[in-house]
Formats: structure tokens, sequence, C-alpha cells
């Protein structure tokens, strides 16, 4: 049976070994690199904006995107694609207003983490502390919900039982991300970036060409059972669907491992360079992913899993010719990856440097403890995610949402106004995440999205308190907001 396999699937076998042997080269390299802390952490701020604009969103459109994403059309329809709009949106601005002040400030003040900007930002250590515990819980949550795409893949596509196909990925991320830091991460991320856009286009092509085309869309109106998957408020309320893209969105502003993206970038040039790289990547796999689920309907019927379409398809040599499939299933697989190795590299590195205060001791421990959190955070996810608490959209979507009430305005009106203290960041932290949980548990997200009043309430905590308090006397802080910055 295995020598039919892989017979049938040479192919996938051929790519993954060349696709391994990069991984591993790409780790030697970053070995040499990531000796310092701000080498393994941030690359030296040496990295130009091509590179890091692939990286940007590489690490962004996961196997979320590619299986969780892609297949959730099946069942919210057309109106899903609101998401995929949203998500180049804010990809712009976060290249707009994020990457220049967070690049020229990081690199004023020393920052390797999102919790050390912030530290100085608002001169404390409890907001360090406070920003680091959150920033591991939703980076765990994040890392189960990519487990299980990857899981749910290669179960399809292997014929294995989904806890194997789990524990596959883990030691693959583990070995290079464990070795080489952010170099091997974003170098990595090149190559994983050009195979997810060639990839995603393969995948529109294919199976739209299979459900009759693209415009075979304009005949649902016209079928009874899913009239509703072109109306605005069918699946669920539009208000709500909103909610959800928002806070799938908001993440590539203040998500630290997007955020950190900008901490490597060499100059001002490298950003204006980064920016069209990551707008035109994260518009071309978006777009081309999102309304997959909506022309499922034609190829599949009685779905009950939306993360199981599009590994289905995949697998399905009427809808995809089985050559291509082996790249597709290697493509979506390096979504896996790209975003697996960033999420791991933030988690160990902000509980290494930051959680646990590694931050006084030499480099080598400070390594040395991210490199042994990046093994721990895998498998702790690897785990959870043999008994996930939750669909892969539903969970993503909760740490997003995390992220974005405590972050939304402690980085973005951290880096823009001169005022904001100590108080108002932790305030904004604790209104954000109590009003977001009370939402949530007070079952009132059926009719609107908690990430609306949990975000409304902690900028309100946050500008309130800054309004009210003295702007931060320290000299480094006060120089980065000067008229002639």
């Amino acid at each position: 049976m295995i020598g039919s396999w892989l017979g049938q699937h040479w192919f996938a076998v051929a790519l993954a070994l060349v696709y391994t042997a990069f991984l591993l080269a790409h780790a030697r390299l970053g070995l040499r690199a990531g000796k310092t802390a701000a080498g393994f952490f941030i690359g030296n701020r040496g990295l130009g904006g091509a590179v890091i604009g692939v990286s940007f969103y590489a690490t962004f459109a996961s196997t979320n995107s590619y299986v969780g994403l892609a297949g959730k059309s099946y069942e919210y329809g057309l109106p899903w694609l609101t998401m995929a709009a949203l998500m180049v949106v804010f990809c712009w601005l976060s290249w707009r207003f994020v990457a220049p002040r967070m690049r020229r400030f990081a690199a004023a003040w020393g920052s390797l983490t999102v919790p050390d900007f912030l530290a100085v930002r608002f001169g404390s250590d409890r907001v360090r502390v406070a920003a680091a515990a959150v920033i591991v819980f939703s980076c765990l949550l994040y890392l189960i919900a990519v487990f299980k795409g990857a899981g749910n893949l290669l179960q399809v596509f292997l014929d294995i039982p989904y806890q194997l196909a789990v524990m596959v990925t883990l030691g693959l991320i583990v070995t290079y991300t464990m070795l080489g830091g952010f170099v091997s991460v974003v170098r990595t991320d090149v190559l994983q970036g050009s195979l997810m856009v060639v990839g995603s286009i393969l995948l529109f092509y294919f199976i739209t060409s299979a459900a009759g085309g693209v415009g075979v869309i304009a005949e649902l109106p016209n079928e009874p059972s899913r009239a509703h998957l072109v109306e605005l408020n069918g699946a669920i309320p539009f208000v709500v669907l909103i909610g959800i893209a928002l806070a799938g969105s908001l993440k590539l502003l203040v998500d630290p491992r997007q955020v950190t993206r900008f901490y490597g970038l060499r100059d001002e040039r490298s950003v204006r360079v980064g920016v069209w790289v990551a707008v035109i990547g994260i518009l071309v796999i978006q777009f081309c992913l999102f309304p997959l689920g909506l022309y499922a309907h034609f190829l599949l019927d009685g779905v009950t899993d939306t993360d199981l379409v599009v590994p289905t398809l995949v697998n399905n040599p009427g809808v995809i010719p089985p050559f291509v499939g082996d790249f597709l299933v290697i493509a979506i697989l390096a979504a896996a990856m790209s975003s697996l190795d960033s999420v791991l590299l933030v988690a160990a590195s902000v509980a290494s440097r930051d959680l646990f205060r590694r931050r006084a001791h030499k480099d080598g421990s400070v390594v040395v403890g991210a490199r042994v959190g990046v093994a721990a955070f895998a498998v702790v996810a690897a785990v959870v995610a043999l008994n996930p608490p939750g669909g892969i959209v539903e969970i993503t979507i909760f740490s997003g949402s995390l992220f974005a009430v405590c972050f939304v305005p402690t980085i973005l009106l951290g880096l823009h106004w001169h005022r904001g203290n100590e108080a108002a960041a932790l305030a904004a932290f604790g209104v954000g995440i109590a009003v977001l949980l009370g939402w949530l548990l007070a079952g009132l997200g059926d009719f609107v999205h908690e990430v609306f009043p949990a975000l409304v309430a902690s900028t309100g905590a946050y500008v309130a308190i800054s309004a009210r308090g003295r702007p931060l006397t320290d000299p480094a802080v006060q120089g980065m907001f000067s008229p002639a910055e």
C-alpha cells in the first residue's frame, strides 16, 4: 500500500525533500547570524524591504487562510469576501502608519520585542510583563489553529491519522526555527511566500474550472437552498461578519509576529519597497482563496466541517490533477510553516526576554532560552491541537480579538500620540479583555461581534486616562515625538 502511494505521489515526495533541504540550509545560515539576541530575534536590523515584504504576507497567510478561511465561504457565502478586502486595506495601513515609526522607535530604543517597545514607551516593566502574557497566550491559540490546519491537510493527503499528521508537522517546524531564528524564518518565508502565491492561483484556477467557471456563482440565487449565500445577512448577520473580519484583519496592524517584521528593516527606503510587495502578495493570495468555499458548493454536498473543504478538493483527482495536487500540498504545508515558525519565534522570544526576565543576562543565555522556548511552545500547541477547542476560524479570530483590544490603543496611539502612560496602557489591557470575555460569556456575540465593544472600551479607557495624566518626561520617549522627527 505504501509502495502504491509513493508511486502515485512521487512528485510530492520529491518536492518535500527539496523543500526540507532548503529549510535546513536556511537554518544553518540562521545559526551563524543568531549567536546574539539581536541576530536571533530580528536579524540585526539588516534586511531589505522586498524580503521583509514577502515575509510579512507569508507569515500572515497561513493554513488558516488556505484551509480555514478559504473553506468558510462554503458556510458564510459571498459576503465573506469582505474579510479579504479588509486584509488588503489593513496591510497597507500597517506599512503606512506602523512600519516607519516602529522601525525608527525600535532602533532608537534598542527594542527586540513588542513588550520591549511598550516598556520604554510607557516607562513600565509592568506593561512589559502584561503585554508578554497576552502575546504568549494568544500565540499559543494561533499555533493550535495552524497545527490543526496542517493536520487536516496531511491527514487527507497522506491518509494517515490526524494525530500523526500533527506530529509530522511538529518535528519539521521545531528543527529549523529553533536553530535558525529570525534570519532562517525570513529567508525561508521568501521560498514559502513564492510557493503560496503560485499555489493560491492554481487552487483558484482548477477549483473554479471544475465547478463550471468563475461565473457559475451567478446560479446560486436561483437555488432556494443556496440563495442565502449571496445575501448580505443570509448566513449570519452582516454586522457579526464585519466583526469577525475586523478581528482577523486588525492583526495586520498590531500582531507581534507582523510588527516585529518591521524591526528587521534596514532603512526608510526598505519600508517604501516592502509595502508594495506585502500588499500585492496579500491581495493575490486572499482573493484567490476566499471564494473557494463558494465554488465548492458545485463540487461537494453536505459539508459539516468547512476546515476539510480545501483538503478534500486538493485530494480529488477529478478536480485537481495529481501532479498539481502534489504541488499544492507542499505549497499549503509551506503556508503552515511560514506562520508556525514566526509565531513560535515571537512567543519564545517574548517568554525568554520579557516574561521570564532573562534580558539582564548574557546574550547567549537569552538565545538559549528562546531556543528551548521554541520547542516547548510547539509541543504544547501540538498536544492541544490533537483535541482542539474549536475550528480554525474560531480559534484564529479569538486570538486576533485579544491582540486587537490590547494593542490597537497601546501600539497605534503609542506610536502617534505623545500622551499615554503606564496606567493608560494597563487599563486598556484590563478593560479590553474584561469586555471581550464578558460579551462572549453573555452570549451577545450572535448580535454584535465582541471585538467591537471590547475595542471601543479599551481605546476609550486608554484615551481617557492618557488625556488626564501627564505624558512621560523621559527624553528618549519625548524626543521621538518632537516636530523635528
